[in-house]
């Protein structure tokens, strides 16, 4: 046998050996699922675990309130939380059971991350002051404070 066959022999009986080996070492067995995949999607509605502690600068500030009208209006909310905020598609911000929570903490987290069946994440259109302006301007519904009560 040549030294150039006999090299070939050798490197497939190492080959082989090899595969051998791996096959039958730390595999799982042909029936067990494959691991689960954890993809990033982006924010995901509902409550969740983040959010702000901190609490609403804008919190009885009139100008604020009132940008946080403008912003009600300028961003749709309206078309589906109806005009004054009174319910149309989306619920009524008028009352006073909110399924989400009604604290600051919690409407600014319903607005920056969503809500499942319908409420869009603003928090990627809107940055947090902006939201928290929102936030003023709807805790003032059903008070004596509210911004251009529905007449």
């Amino acid at each position: 046998m040549c030294s150039a066959s006999r090299f070939v022999a050798v490197a497939a009986c190492a080959i082989i050996a090899v595969a051998c080996q791996k096959g039958t070492r730390g595999t799982a067995a042909p029936n067990s699922a494959p691991p689960p995949m954890h993809t990033a999607v982006g924010p995901i509605p509902g409550p969740g675990d983040g959010g702000p502690s901190a609490p609403n600068p804008y919190a009885g500030d009139r100008q604020g309130m009132g940008e946080g009208h403008r912003l009600f209006n300028q961003m749709n909310c309206a078309g589906c939380h109806g005009d004054h905020a009174g319910g149309g598609m989306g619920p009524s911000l008028r009352d006073v059971d909110w399924k989400y929570g009604a604290t600051d903490a919690q409407v600014f987290s319903s607005i920056a991350a969503g809500r499942a069946f319908g409420m869009p994440a603003w928090g990627t259109r809107l940055n947090d002051d902006q939201i928290w302006k929102l936030v003023a301007y709807i805790k003032t519904l059903r008070t004596r404070n509210e911004i251009a009560p529905p007449s």
